[in-house]
C-alpha cells in the first residue's frame, strides 16, 4: 500500500508541473488546491528537494519548481523517492534476497512478478502525462 506519503509526494509533483508556467508555485497554493496541509507539505517537499527533484526558490515570490522537464520524471522515481522500494514482500526490498527460504520459496516467482507488473506500470507513467490528465479533468481552467 502506497502511505500518504506517497501519494501527497506525486500530487505535489503535479500539482507543480501544472501550475508552475515558469514560476515557482507557493507551498499554500498547493495547499489549498489540493487540500493538504502546509505542515505535512514541507515533510513532503523537504524530501523532494533533497533528493533532488524540486528546486526551492527563497524571497517574495519564492516557491517550488521542477528540477528538470515533467517528461524526465516518472510516477515511479517520484513514488519510489517519498516510499522507497514498492516490494510487495520483504525478500524483494533489497537485490540480496538473504531469505533462507528463497531456492524453494513457491511464491517467490509469483511475487517476482507481481513487482515487475508495478515497476513497469508506474514507470511507464510520466509527470508530463499526469500533468496532462490533471489539465483535462480541470479543463485548462486555472489561474495563477
Amino acid at each position: 500500500m502506497i502511505s500518504t506519503k506517497g501519494r501527497y509526494a506525486l500530487r505535489l509533483m503535479i500539482d507543480v508541473a501544472s501550475y508552475s508556467n515558469g514560476s515557482p508555485v507557493r507551498l499554500n497554493d498547493i495547499s489549498k488546491r489540493q487540500e493538504i496541509s502546509v505542515k505535512y507539505l514541507e515533510q513532503v517537499v523537504s524530501l523532494l528537494v533533497k533528493r533532488g527533484f524540486l528546486i526551492s526558490v527563497r524571497g517574495n515570490n519564492g516557491g517550488y519548481t521542477l528540477a528538470k522537464p515533467a517528461k524526465e520524471y516518472t510516477a515511479g522515481d517520484i513514488i519510489r523517492c517519498a516510499e522507497g522500494t514498492l516490494a510487495p514482500v520483504a525478500c524483494l526490498q533489497s537485490d540480496c534476497n538473504t531469505c533462507k527460504r528463497r531456492d524453494i520459496c513457491t511464491t517467490l516467482d509469483f511475487w517476482k512478478g507481481f513487482y515487475d507488473v508495478v515497476n513497469n506500470y508506474v514507470d511507464s507513467v510520466t509527470l508530463e502525462d499526469l500533468r496532462n490528465r490533471e489539465l483535462l479533468k480541470i479543463g485548462n481552467d486555472y489561474s495563477i
